[in-house]
């Protein structure tokens, strides 16, 4: 097994963890959280496509765009957090209003 074809495995996994516990909790604080760890998992795909191979350089541009979704994903987390901490001085819970769950 490459370096590689390790990274884009580790990078699907850790994006099926986020997107698994982005759909399971209420709570906006593990949401935040699942967002990242997909974004983490989207970043290792992208450094596992700019691995260098036998015949070529490896590709700036990855990289590149690797960066300047660490720097967009930072601002949306702080976003995300500011809008979270509005909720919940608004309504005192840190979950999404919506359908109540039931107890049958």
């Amino acid at each position: 097994m490459s370096v590689a074809l390790f990274y884009a495995l580790a990078g699907a996994g850790l994006f099926s963890i986020g997107l698994h516990a982005l759909l399971v909790h209420r709570h906006l604080l593990r949401k935040i959280l699942a967002v990242n760890v997909m974004g983490s998992g989207v970043f290792l795909v992208l450094a596992a496509m700019a691995a260098p191979n036998a015949i070529a350089l490896s590709d700036p541009v990855p990289h590149a765009m690797i960066i300047t979704g660490i720097v967009v994903a930072v601002a949306a987390t702080a976003l995300a957090l500011v809008l979270m901490l509005k909720l919940t001085a608004e309504t005192g819970q840190a979950v999404l209003p919506g359908r109540e769950e039931e107890n049958s």
